[in-house]
């Protein structure tokens, strides 16, 4: 019999990734296409619809040839549903039915869950999991997500929402103000925009050195910025990335301290930062993690990047 595919989709704001991946998680075509969030979203089924169709009449193969969709979408979801809540930079309103309306869009069986549950699922199965059944995932881009696998199935919660690492209160007395309406969440600290913004205020507050003259002479600066200037020995930046460090390990620990996960992986743009984050981040760790718990939990990096989302979704359709 012919091997059989599965579509795996990582839906973002403004790109949408999209793989035929086999039933061992290798990817054998991956592209993306524009997020067109115009009209209230209504285009985005529809395009993701089509760009299957023409990479399947591309390798000249019926539509037989699939299984079924797997999909990570951002904020909650109801698995069981397929109803995505929250999702106001696709332009949806509340509850919007995204199985419903791209199965009948594609004709295929369609599941969904959230898009860091997604990247936590590729991670456990072709990733820096390696196969861990008990494996927490933090995303660190734009924002921070989550995902919790325990037990080799990832945490779901009674409304999909488990697994919003960015949105446990890292700064108790205040902090700085976050999307979801809080103040405080780790989120402000330990993503990209949480780090440029406490550069900033340092910058601001007085401080000078080697990333004080890149924003002099930039007029901004990015979180990259910061990592490549504390590698050579910046105080402002190597000051910012302590004290993020501080938050994540310490988030972390009280994480791991409830779940005792096997692997906690970081992954997303932040994470490329490699040592020079990862180094303080396991030392934090160390220091608030119970002792039972530090001694059985690895942190580690990600290792498939922009395909853990894709993978991911193809795991979920082939499990679920």
């Amino acid at each position: 019999m012919a091997e059989k595919w599965l579509v795996g989709v990582d839906l973002g704001g403004t790109t949408t990734k999209l793989a035929f991946i086999n039933y061992y998680g290798e990817i054998i075509h991956k592209w993306e296409i524009p997020t067109d969030n115009s009209e209230e979203g209504k285009y985005i089924t529809i395009n993701i619809a089509k760009a299957i169709d023409h990479k399947l009449e591309e390798l000249d193969l019926s539509k037989d040839k699939i299984i079924g969709i797997g999909m990570g979408a951002p904020g909650p979801v109801n698995l069981a549903t397929g109803v995505v809540y929250n999702t106001v930079n696709l332009g949806w309103k509340d509850n919007y039915p995204l199985k419903d309306l791209l199965e009948v869009e594609t004709s295929l069986q369609v599941i969904i869950d959230n898009d860091a549950n997604c990247a936590a699922l590729g991670e456990m199965w072709k990733g820096a999991g390696n196969g861990a059944k008990d494996l927490v995932c933090v995303t660190l881009g734009t924002g921070v997500g989550g995902g919790v696998i325990a037990n080799g199935d990832i945490v779901q919660g009674v409304s999909g929402a488990a697994g919003e690492i960015g949105h446990i209160t890292s700064v108790p007395a205040g902090g700085a103000q976050c999307n979801c309406g809080k103040t405080g969440c780790l989120e402000t600290i330990a993503s990209a925009t949480g780090i440029v913004r406490q550069a900033l205020e340092k910058l601001k507050a007085g401080g000078d050195g080697a990333l004080s003259d890149l924003y002099k002479e930039n007029g901004a600066i990015t979180a990259k910025d910061v990592f490549d200037s504390a590698r050579n020995g910046d105080e402002t930046s190597l000051l910012v990335i302590n004290e993020t460090a501080m938050h994540l390990g310490l988030a972390l620990a009280n994480i791991a301290n409830t779940l005792n996960p096997e692997k906690i992986v970081l992954g997303g743009g932040v994470s490329k930062a490699g040592d020079v984050l990862l180094k303080p981040v396991i030392e934090n760790f160390v220091k608030f993690a119970f002792p039972g718990v530090k001694e059985s939990t690895v942190i580690d990096i990600a290792t498939l990047g922009n395909d853990a989302g894709v993978i991911g979704a193809a795991w979920l359709a082939k499990n679920k």
